[in-house]
This record gives C-alpha cells, sequence and structure tokens, in this order.
C-alpha cells in the first residue's frame, strides 16, 4: 500500500521564487489560502439550504393562518388563497395593523387566464368571498394600501 502522498504549499512556493525570504512568503500564502477559504464557507452557509419558505417560517415569519407569507419593508402579509374565498392577514412586524380603511386587489393568473379580486375589511383580514381557479401553480399579485400608507406589492405562487 502506497502512503498518501501530501502537497507540499511551502516547497512550491520556493520551486516558483527561490529568492523570496522562505518564511515569511510561507506565511504570506497561508494567511492568504485561510483567507479564501474562511470566505467559502461564509458565502457556503450564507446560501445553505433555510428549512422551509416564506410560507412556513423562514426569517421569523410563521404562517398562522395555513398561508403564504410574503414580507415586505410596510408590512407581513400572510395570503391565504382557496377555491371560495382570499383572504390577506396583515401584521406590521408583529404589531396589530388596524385596517378599517385599508384595501387590497389581487390578480390571479392561471396560464393565460387572468382574474383580478377586490379585497374588503373583515374584522382582522381583508378578505373575498367567491368562487375562485385556483390550483396548484396559480401565480399571484396582491396589492395591499392601508391608511396613510403607500401600496404594498406582493408576488405570490400556489404550491
Amino acid at each position: 500500500m502506497r502512503a498518501a502522498r501530501r502537497f507540499d504549499f511551502h516547497a512550491l512556493v520556493l520551486f516558483l521564487n527561490p529568492e523570496l525570504n522562505q518564511e515569511s512568503t510561507f506565511m504570506k500564502f497561508q494567511s492568504i489560502a485561510l483567507a479564501v477559504l474562511l470566505s467559502l464557507s461564509a458565502a457556503a452557509h450564507a446560501s445553505g439550504d433555510h428549512k422551509g419558505g416564506h410560507g412556513s417560517g423562514e426569517h421569523g415569519h410563521a404562517a398562522k393562518h395555513g398561508g403564504i407569507v410574503v414580507p415586505s419593508k410596510q408590512a407581513d402579509l400572510e395570503i391565504v388563497v382557496k377555491p371560495d374565498v382570499i383572504q390577506i392577514y396583515v401584521d406590521d412586524h408583529g404589531k396589530p395593523v388596524k385596517l378599517n380603511e385599508a384595501k387590497a386587489k389581487v390578480t390571479l393568473l392561471n396560464g393565460a387566464e387572468k382574474s383580478e379580486i377586490d379585497l374588503a375589511p373583515a374584522g382582522d383580514k381583508l378578505e373575498a368571498k367567491g368562487t375562485f381557479k385556483v390550483a396548484k401553480g396559480t401565480k399571484g399579485i396582491a396589492v395591499v394600501t392601508l391608511a396613510g400608507k403607500p401600496a404594498t406589492t406582493a408576488r405570490f405562487e400556489i404550491k
């Protein structure tokens, strides 16, 4: 059995430039190699698989009503889309929101078919009742306007 060979970076550096101070060159090379490895591991950690999605609580935004959570700067929206009702729950980053003067419009896209639905305040949510074509892959855009604030737009897809 052959013993595994270990690559000698120090020998490589000296081979490439024998006039350099051996100790300082090797230390610089080690520092650069360490910095590259640390940056790669940090990038891998940052882009790693985050369990769950926006609809299942990623970044601390839990779906309390079984919908799709879409966080935004102005408010967190939980969009519940069912064949007989569309609801949007609005949460101001943990604080309740008064919806008495709020309004919303949801646009559902099923292939080439498009339907627009207006939602009105209904207690702690914005809501529209009716019959809606909803299936896996249905895409939607919700535009929510709260009193005294600019409109918030949220894109979502039914999984």
